[in-house]
């Protein structure tokens, strides 16, 4: 939790989450994230999975917070989280658990060092399809 937290708090211009097995846990990681920010969610949704009436609570919750959802396309076995995509600040991470088990188990979260080989396949996710929640 204080890895996820510890990450976002740097954010300056966008989070992209890319983790099939979303939860709401995953939604209240994000909870303070500035409203300026654009989060973007890649998942296939798999599993119990993140329902609309689950997104629909937090939505009214944390109003602020606009979360937009897309396909990750069945591409992902891991889980990344890029922060401030394409500037200055960007980070890309690899993250051994999905976040919607935060703190169920040890997982690491790890800074990706060659950030070069994921430009092309970040750039194919912002163009997958809208992700329509269960």
């Amino acid at each position: 939790n204080l890895a996820y937290k510890d990450i976002y708090s740097v954010v300056k211009k966008s989070i992209y989450i890319v983790d099939n097995y979303i939860g709401v846990k995953t939604l209240v990681l994000l909870k303070d994230i500035d409203s300026s920010v654009e989060i973007i969610i890649f998942s296939d949704n798999i599993g119990k999975g993140l329902h609309t009436l689950e997104y629909q609570d937090f939505c009214r919750e944390y109003p602020h917070v606009n979360i937009k959802f897309q396909k990750s396309g069945r591409a992902f076995h891991d889980r990344y989280i890029i922060i401030d995509w394409n500037t200055d600040n960007q980070r890309i991470y690899h993250c051994g658990a999905s976040s919607k088990d935060v703190g169920q188990k040890i997982t690491s979260i790890l800074e990706v060092a060659d950030q070069m080989i994921y430009t092309d396949l970040i750039n194919k996710l912002l163009k997958n399809p809208i992700l329509k929640l269960k």
